[in-house]
């Protein structure tokens, strides 16, 4: 019989580290890394030490910057047994928004890799904290961000004013255990372990505060839906900064006691070979991923009959693609249903639920979570087959936004019921299907993208009257993000001049795909902007003009 586990991170670690010392749980297969569970316990114990002797503590905010690099999941756990608080950033952040996280989360040691082809952390670090160029490790004193004081680089170089990964665990060996124990035994698993930034379901970004309880019995649960076993090895190609990745995989290993087979970045044909040569049973994947899996022109050299389940989610899952990974790929597809507010997971197939379930629903409740699908209006449970607002209380519900008991009391009704802002409906066997969204928020390719933020930074753009923005329906991404713009009298723009202006300003997949030059907006009689017709006018613009929608 399922029961809710009081495991904290830490605790589920010591426990496999020491039964099955000797198993694989991480393995880097492109370049042969590999960590067992007691090799990797050792590891996550010197780093947190050395955490505690740069000044981490229990309650203590630190920032984890990086793709799914060996690192990342030493720093998580090494957080996670001393208190701390791990921060996951959005790697595809740009400088201002790298700059309002630092500041809204009260971060205190910020750990980093070198970035992306787009994104320079290191550079954008020093542009956001010149003082580092000028002080010793550990003597950060900054005017605009006062609560951070360290800079770690994820790696063995060095940079000026920053620790690295190497002097983090030299730290950790020669500092006694006195200190490290004592945070060990003080963390529960009702304390904040994870903060993840989301738009949720309004305004700016806001730091969803997730305990160990939350994500460990939310990752176990996943698991028990596909059958997983200690035997199993899950392929992550998902980015770990969404609850995706930490807690849909990551944490599923960690509760069934399986390996995680990684890959750093994205890429079709290392996700492929990650599976082929270490015979991977079960892989994770939005869409796009098993798109771009599905159509590399090497797929057939590779045999993939040791998969056997995994999850497709993150937006829109057609029908059609997942009959095809299922044949070509072997393996059952779930979807998962729910948002980081949920830890994510409010609904969840289960893999032995027939095909057209896995097809056309996004499964029935966790257990242990009481999903209800409500009237919008009166909050009254509406009848099975009838439209309404997807809600849920249980286990995986959130702690709330850090520092927002407004958005919180927003979200959460009185009763302890969180609103998912997505409309659904439940059908007779209590299964839900996901019919639309209350809410204007765009999801591009699990991505979720709130459209007053790129609103507010378009309204700088000279010339800008007004500007409104809405998901334009993909076949590829299940949205893209489309601008409608109101141009001052006498303005002259073309949709390249919008484009570049967001480069290097806001993250890429923030920046509008269309853009449309409008004179005005649908209205309603009270003169409020009806933003679902601009979805539907984006599809009318884009025939008229021959733009090709993909």
């Amino acid at each position: 019989m399922l029961q809710l586990s009081e495991k904290t991170i830490g605790q589920y670690l010591e426990y496999w580290a020491e039964h099955t010392p000797d198993k694989e749980y991480i393995v880097y297969s492109d370049r042969n890394l590999r960590f067992t569970w007691k090799e990797f316990n050792e590891r996550v114990d010197n780093m947190a030490r050395g955490l505690v002797a740069i000044g981490v503590t229990k309650g203590t905010h630190v920032g984890l910057w990086a793709q799914n690099v060996p690192d990342w999941l030493t720093f998580l756990y090494a957080c996670a047994k001393i208190g701390a608080v791990c921060i996951t950033v959005n790697t595809n952040y740009k400088q201002s928004e790298l700059e309002y996280l630092v500041d809204n989360s009260d971060m205190h040691t910020l750990c980093l890799t070198d970035g992306t082809w787009e994104s320079k952390y290191v550079d954008m670090t020093y542009e956001m904290l010149p003082e580092l160029k000028q002080c010793q490790r550990g003597h950060l004193a900054s005017k605009r961000f006062p609560k951070l004081k360290n800079v770690v680089y994820i790696g063995q170089e060095k940079f000026r004013g920053m620790y690295n990964t190497s002097e983090i665990l030299l730290l950790g060996e020669n500092t006694d255990d006195d200190e490290f124990n004592r945070l060990r035994e003080s963390v529960s698993c009702h304390d904040v372990v994870n903060m993840q930034y989301t738009s949720g379901t309004t305004g700016f970004p806001k730091g969803v505060m997730l305990t160990h309880y939350n994500i460990t019995n939310n990752g176990f649960l996943t698991g028990e839906h596909m059958k997983f076993t200690q035997d199993d090895k899950l392929c992550v190609c998902v980015p770990l900064f969404h609850c995706f990745g930490v807690v849909l995989a990551t944490m599923n290993c960690l509760t069934h006691g399986c390996t995680e087979v990684m890959v750093e970045r994205f890429d079709p044909l290392v996700t492929l070979k990650s599976v082929h040569n270490e015979r991977c049973t079960a892989l994770y994947g939005v869409p796009t991923m098993f798109i771009a899996e599905l159509n590399h022109p090497l797929f057939d050299t590779f045999d993939l009959t040791c998969l056997r389940t995994g999850i497709m989610a993150g937006s829109l899952c057609p029908i059609e693609l997942m009959r095809n990974v299922e044949e070509k790929m072997h393996l059952k597809v779930t979807s998962v249903y729910g948002l980081t507010e949920t830890s994510p997971g409010m609904s969840h197939q289960r893999i032995d639920d027939p095909d057209d379930v896995r097809y056309t629903t996004v499964g029935r409740d966790y257990e242990f979570v009481d999903v209800k699908v409500l009237d919008p209006e009166t909050h009254q449970e509406v009848p099975v087959g009838t439209q309404g607002e997807m809600c849920c209380k249980g286990f995986n519900i959130m702690k709330g936004y850090y520092k927002n008991p407004e958005a919180t009391a927003e979200i959460i009704d009185e009763n302890g019921y969180l609103h998912s802002g997505d409309l659904g409906v439940k059908d007779e066997n209590g299964n839900y299907r996901i019919t639309g969204r209350i809410k204007d928020m765009i999801i591009r390719g699990g991505e979720n993208i709130y459209p007053r933020e790129i609103e507010e930074f378009l309204y700088h753009l000279p010339g800008v009257r007004d500007v409104q923005v809405a998901g334009v329906p993909s076949k590829k991404y299940g949205e893209e993000v489309g601008a409608f713009i109101i141009l001052d009298a006498g303005v002259t723009m073309t949709a390249d001049d919008v484009k570049d202006y967001c480069k290097g300003n806001i993250a890429r997949y923030k920046i509008p795909k269309y853009i449309f030059f409008v004179k005005e907006y649908p209205l309603t009689g009270s003169g409020k902007i009806q933003k679902f017709k601009l979805r539907e006018l984006s599809l009318k613009l884009c025939a008229e003009q021959g733009i090709e929608v993909i």
